[in-house]
């Protein structure tokens, strides 16, 4: 009687299992909601990382005069050498 009973139960495991599963979510939702009590007061959301590095970043131009900009003789003095010519000895 048995394996009769295991085979029934394993054919029909999804049929028997999806309202077991459903009733014991339900029970455990709500009982969970019991145990807190009433809901509390809703959170402020804090900002994400990204937006508070553009804000930064929004704070930082304003305060910027962008008119005064680095010339590129300048830059050019601080280029890295290439990479080809690394090992080459210094010419005087």
């Amino acid at each position: 009687m048995w394996p009769v009973l295991w085979t029934v139960v394993r054919t029909y495991a999804p049929y028997v299992t999806f309202p077991v599963a459903f009733v014991v979510g339900a029970v455990g939702y709500h009982l969970e909601w019991f145990i807190r009590g009433k809901d509390p007061q809703p959170v402020e959301e804090e900002k994400s990382i990204s937006e508070r590095r553009e804000d930064r970043k929004l704070d930082e131009l304003l305060g910027k005069d962008h008119t005064q900009v680095v010339s590129l003789k300048d830059k050019l003095e601080f280029t890295p050498k290439a990479v080809l010519n690394r090992n080459r000895p210094e010419k005087n």
